[in-house]
């Protein structure tokens, strides 16, 4: 959500901003209905002005025993008028905010101009590719007879995986090493949130209303999440924090839920995009002047489960054309599939500055201050599991019998298992 101050100050900077999204020009609609509402708000206080006027007549009127049935029509009158211009007022207050909802956050300026993923910034890369091809986890997990997708079809159709056997024990290892790492190295606090949230919780981190058709909607005024990231950051909403509560660091393994209604066709081969899959979130909510420094931190935690893992990876910045709804800056880490020959994504870590906070009106509030500000909210994958597990089994597979070794960290979560064979 944007403030609309801002824009009514700086309507031709925040137009350019939009054109870097690829928008045309939005402050002419949106000043448009700002100017419509105050002028609304103004009759509406003049009007009550007028009419606590005319009520104090009445009350002289009948303390000196005179008639007042004039003056009461008059009351009655402008209180019809009041509640149609109330009703005016909160329809033009709700077509704004439905416009301003609409629209995606404002970019840092040193996010690099471009059209799609093909532009986005190589930052770095990390660790020695030991396997430039090979096998898929498809190949490699149907052989093993571990990865199942035909049954998973048979349950629940397209974009479903069952996991069995020591590739599903791994997919649990992976699960909890990541977390035991960013509970016990980085400072997350574990959580174990709701899987179902209300309209509010989605709309607070901007899936809703704009995303509504990659999501799935039960009967009951519920969604599954899409990812933790949406618990997590509502847990400060409609919340003023003290400073020294900050910064807040949550993470969560959840399974995630997709429709990926935008993806027909893309990447249906394997576990690359399922509509469940499992993740563990980070979200961290700090002070304004903190989260550039805290937005480098939390892609160090990301990065560093990845080099316990021993996978190569390389980290990207996002350009403008491929940069999240939400997010004022991402980084991508992409890890290399040696079944693809490429690097995949496997975290987007993102800072959202004030964007979701003022959505969930989240702020906090600093020593011996009575004015507060907004949060600023932050968020990255720290991994994905299925993902991580995609690349271990590329990564970390064996040609003489085509089982796969496992990983020296994930051992003590193996049962010290050295490798998964058939």
């Amino acid at each position: 959500m944007h403030d609309i101050k801002y824009i009514r100050n700086h309507a031709q900077g925040f137009d350019k901003e939009m054109a870097r999204r690829g928008l045309e020009p939005q402050t002419p609609d949106i000043l448009k209905l700002d100017e419509q509402r105050r002028e609304v708000q103004t009759q509406l206080q003049e009007m009550q002005a007028q009419r606590n006027t005319e009520s104090k007549k009445i009350g002289e009127i009948k303390k000196s025993g005179g008639d007042a049935s004039v003056q009461m029509e008059k009351v009655a009158a402008m209180k019809a008028q009041m509640a149609q211009l109330e009703e005016q007022e909160h329809a033009l207050a709700d077509a704004l905010k439905g416009l301003l909802s609409g629209l995606p956050n404002i970019m840092a300026e040193d996010v690099p101009q471009g059209a799609d993923e093909d532009d986005n910034v190589e930052r770095h890369k990390w660790g020695e590719i030991k396997s430039a091809s090979g096998p898929d986890h498809v190949e490699i997990g149907e052989k093993l007879g571990m990865i199942d997708f035909e049954t998973a079809a048979k349950m629940s159709g397209a974009r479903f995986t069952l996991l069995s056997g020591p590739m599903a024990r791994m997919e649990r290892a992976l699960a909890q090493f990541f977390l035991d790492t960013h509970t016990g190295e980085h400072d997350y606090t574990e959580v174990s949130p709701p899987l179902l949230v209300r309209d509010n919780a989605l709309y607070g981190t901007g899936q809703l209303p704009k995303f509504a058709e990659d999501l799935f909607e039960t009967t009951v005024d519920h969604w599954l999440i899409p990812t933790a990231e949406v618990p997590l950051t509502n847990i400060v909403a409609e919340q003023i924090v003290d400073e020294d509560y900050l910064p807040r660091r949550y993470c969560a393994f959840t399974p995630c839920f997709r429709s990926e209604a935008g993806s027909a066709g893309k990447d249906t081969r394997g576990m690359l995009r399922q509509h469940q899959f499992y993740k563990v979130e980070m979200v961290s909510v700090t002070a304004p002047e903190e989260s550039e420094q805290e937005h480098e931190r939390m892609l160090g935690c990301a990065e560093n489960v990845l080099k316990k893992l021993e996978l190569p990876f390389r980290t990207v910045v996002l350009c403008s054309g491929d940069t999240g709804f939400c997010a004022r800056k991402t980084y991508d880490i992409e890890v290399w599939l040696p079944g693809q020959e490429t690097y995949r994504e496997i975290s987007s870590v993102s800072n959202c500055w004030d964007f979701q906070a003022r959505r969930m009106n989240a702020r906090m509030r600093k020593k011996d201050e009575k004015d507060t500000r907004f949060l600023h909210t932050l968020n990255g994958s720290g991994v994905a599991v299925g993902r991580a597990l995609i690349a271990v089994v590329e990564n970390y597979y064996d040609p003489a019998d085509g089982g796969v070794f496992v990983p020296e960290v994930l051992k003590p979560y193996m049962g010290g298992l050295e490798k998964v064979v058939k």
